[in-house]
């Protein structure tokens, strides 16, 4: 189940699974449009793909959602938590609150409603898809959320990893999504430069020196919703590009 899941990263992560032969629910606010995002991946990879519409902000939301997704598919072993609040506009303070409601909040509630059958089962992945911005300035809800959901992720593996379910944050840097480019576009025309030299300012950030793509952060979530990652549990995974200058250790 990929919380998020109708665009962007989290839509990339639906096509990896189901390629490997995953059933898939992709979750998102808009009922029309997940919808029609579950029946395009059905038709490219001939998996089993639902499309179900909940706001991972609410609690009632999210034990319904949670009921529907347990009714068509018989269960959840790997749970991807990728949902964020759209706040363009907002001011910090309204922004903050609004994106630890679903970011934080909404990523436990969802934990909650899928990890107790996980553990009853004895196997389950938890990857919950934070942001660099844990690791850097520039954005203080930015970073405030994303090291939320790595302190949040590191106290559930901790918790559920005896039990056989591995809970792993994975950080994406700047990845060309289309709300990615849409927010390059806005950024070229307020500094009025170009859209190309500002992609080239990201691109030469990172040691692979060139925007990562969505289905090669996919690919790294595959992996980690497989049985073969059952050596990392509890730390972050940085799917970036490769972050110049710095050395974590």
């Amino acid at each position: 189940m990929i919380t998020g899941g109708s665009r962007g990263i989290g839509f990339a992560i639906g096509r990896a699974l189901a390629v490997e032969g995953a059933s898939v629910a992709l979750v998102s606010r808009s009922a029309g449009h997940v919808e029609e995002q579950a029946a395009l991946l059905r038709s490219e990879t001939g998996a089993e793909v639902i499309g179900v519409a909940a706001d991972t902000g609410d609690d009632a939301s999210v034990t319904e959602m949670a009921g529907a997704v347990k009714d068509r598919l018989g269960g959840v072993d790997i749970l991807v938590n990728n949902a964020a609040a759209m706040n363009p506009g907002a001011i910090p303070e309204d922004a903050l609150e609004s994106e630890i409601n679903v970011k934080v909040r909404g990523y436990l509630r969802c934990v909650r409603a899928f990890a107790p059958e996980m553990t009853e089962r004895g196997w389950g992945r938890i990857i919950n898809i934070g942001g660099l911005a844990a690791r850097q300035t520039g954005s203080v809800t930015g970073s405030i959320r994303n090291v939320a959901v790595t302190a949040m992720t590191k106290n559930l593996a901790d918790e559920l990893g005896p039990r056989g379910v591995n809970v792993v944050a994975v950080h994406p840097g700047a990845t060309r999504t289309r709300t990615f480019v849409e927010n390059l576009d806005r950024r070229a025309v307020a500094m009025g430069r170009s859209v190309s030299h500002l992609e080239q300012q990201f691109a030469a950030s990172v040691s692979i020196e060139r925007i990562v793509e969505p289905h090669e952060v996919a690919a790294v979530v595959a992996f980690l919703a497989s049985p073969l990652s059952v050596a990392i549990n509890g730390d972050p995974v940085n799917v970036g590009g490769g972050l110049k200058g710095s050395i974590y250790y």
